[in-house]
């Protein structure tokens, strides 16, 4: 495998953190429970986060929200309900013509333009998506989830020293935050710092509120340090046997390719080619 495959690949692992912290932004109106679904003059809500769906309810989670959009494409909730599962589905282009749309129709809402953003750095526009995002922080009330995401994009630029910055700029807003560290874990992975890395994993995964996406992060990076039986107990901890086995298996082909990826971050390509 090439070095730009595994880095590609290794997206997967980076932003989930970050992702769940924008996806609680823009959702903050909509509800989250109950099941899909819809009637006259509502907004359909996900019975679960969407980063959490398997490709079956995501499908047909971004059906039902594309429907809503159709009907009313200038409601703020539709829009951001759709690109975020369109991005999800790794509909990317898609994602971001909807947000634009969502952007024109509202464009001072902090949600939306945080919506927005992601969707503009998933679809590479990464210069476009920090400038986003400086528009959706206001500086006498900063959002911890907006200075994350900041410190998510400048990693994708490459820029980890700026990076690692935001992320601790957000922990003095949000202390002990387990997506901001697990972020500022991974932001060492790229540059090949594996032990750095497993510290604020570590301290990700004890802190409440950690969820198996840090988890499977922590999972890696104890894999790639060559602990491969201990990395996967972590990657099985409070998932479905159906998840668990989903993602060890997706662990072992990235720790299959564990010589690759030590040649790849002594190199320091990594940090380049991750977006």
């Amino acid at each position: 495998m090439s070095a730009g495959s595994i880095a590609s690949s290794f997206r997967t692992f980076l932003f989930q953190g970050t992702s769940a912290a924008l996806l609680a932004l823009a959702l903050a109106s909509c509800s989250t429970t109950g099941k899909d679904k819809m009637t006259t003059g509502s907004i359909p809500t996900a019975s679960k986060s969407l980063d959490t769906m398997n490709g079956s309810d995501l499908a047909q989670a971004t059906l039902t929200f594309g429907k809503a959009y159709d009907a009313n494409p200038k409601d703020r909730d539709a829009g951001v309900n759709y690109a975020n599962a369109l991005r999800m589905s790794g509909r990317n282009d898609q994602a971001l013509a909807v947000m634009q749309q969502v952007a024109i129709n509202n464009p001072s809402d902090r949600g939306v333009l945080a919506a927005y953003g992601k969707a503009q750095a998933a679809a590479g526009q990464l210069d476009e998506a920090l400038a986003t995002i400086d528009r959706a922080q206001t500086p006498d009330r900063p959002d911890w989830r907006l200075v994350s995401a900041q410190g998510a994009i400048l990693d994708q630029l490459g820029r980890s020293t700026d990076a690692r910055g935001k992320y601790r700029d957000a922990l003095v807003l949000a202390p002990n935050e387990p997506t901001i560290l697990s972020n500022l874990g991974m932001s060492y992975v790229l540059t090949g710092d594996l032990k750095n890395a497993e510290t604020y994993l570590r301290s990700a995964v004890g802190q409440p509120g950690a969820d198996s996406r840090v988890r499977q992060n922590l999972a890696l990076v104890v894999g790639l340090q060559g602990r491969f039986a201990e990395a996967e107990q972590i990657a099985r901890q409070e998932l479905t046997p159906q998840q668990a086995n989903a993602n060890v298996a997706y662990l072992r082909s990235m720790l299959a390719q564990q010589n690759s990826w030590q040649k790849l971050a002594a190199s320091g390509d990594a940090k380049k080619t991750v977006q």
